[in-house]
């Protein structure tokens, strides 16, 4: 078994996760390290399925971001889903009935980078900016290898349009471009979360399709929308996700073509407009994204 110096060591170089079998043997280290090594579970006080994870001295006693245990996967069952993720990657579109499964690719994606996320929180507070840009990059890094397995050409770049009738560009980084035969054919937006983040994704979009004069199908793909929130010994889970944005964007300015997370709030399974735009993410694995792409 790793030590948690080990396990920190590992999750803050990047370039050892260049494969999704690289996610995968980091997820099993971790599941393996917090299921004998903790300091203590702690139950969030106002949503009881969310707990944060206390590490011991060799942790300096952080405690983690919540984890939904609703969706975070054991040892034993993460292992057992390892051994096929990628296969059943490549034939997703089989699984489209098999609503066991789908929760299955969903559950294991969301254990795989929370595994991520609550291992950077070991880190010293001195370096919660440079773990957050870690955890980012590597969610963004872990979907763009996941649309491969799909069978996508996948990019991430700059791009630079041109603004009519005017000798001026925009520039638009995008985190996931499908391409087919060399064109953009979809546009995929990858955050942790969509604290702050969301307005630029629907100003995107609106800006990208009037300046190509496309349709280009736009999507989001965020991880959850919780944070930790209250003191010890009464933590509680707070939402980030702005519901009066979401609903202001996509009702005056322009809908998204969807919107996909790992965990859902729960007003997104009850309000009518949500629901209507917000899905797990193997919806976009199963369903959606073979629409977008015709």
């Amino acid at each position: 078994m790793k030590t948690l110096w080990e396990i920190m060591s590992w999750v803050s170089q990047k370039e050892r996760f260049a494969k999704i079998e690289d996610y995968i043997e980091f997820s099993k280290y971790y599941l393996e390290f917090i299921s004998v090594e903790l300091q203590a579970e702690i139950i969030a006080q106002n949503e009881n399925n969310y707990r944060f994870f206390q590490y011991r001295r060799d942790g300096e006693y952080n405690i983690t971001r919540p984890v939904n245990g609703d969706l975070f996967l054991s040892l034993s069952d993460y292992d057992s889903i390892a051994r096929n993720f990628e296969t059943t990657l490549e034939h997703i579109r089989d699984i489209k009935d098999d609503e066991l499964n789908r929760k299955y690719v969903n559950d294991f994606i969301y254990t795989t980078q929370q595994s991520i996320g609550c291992a950077l929180d070991a880190l010293p507070s001195s370096k919660t900016n440079t773990s957050r840009k870690v955890n980012g990059d590597l969610f963004e890094r872990l979907m763009q290898l996941i649309m491969k397995k799909l069978g996508f050409a996948i990019e991430s770049e700059t791009l630079s349009v041109k603004v009519p009738n005017s000798t001026e560009t925009m520039k638009y980084q995008n985190d996931i471009e499908i391409k087919i035969n060399g064109e953009i054919v979809a546009i995929g937006s990858v955050k942790t979360s969509s604290k702050d983040r969301i307005d630029k994704i629907f100003l995107d979009k609106l800006m990208y399709n009037r300046l190509t004069q496309t349709d280009t199908p736009h999507f989001a793909i965020f991880l959850h929308d919780v944070q930790r929130a209250g003191k010890e010994p009464n933590y509680k889970i707070g939402q980030t996700f702005l519901t009066g944005h979401f609903k202001a964007y996509t009702i005056g300015l322009n809908p998204l073509d969807g919107v996909y997370y790992c965990d859902l709030r729960p007003i997104m399974k009850t309000d009518i407009l949500l629901k209507k735009h917000i899905k797990t993410l193997d919806y976009l694995l199963c369903e959606d994204i073979w629409d977008y792409i015709n």
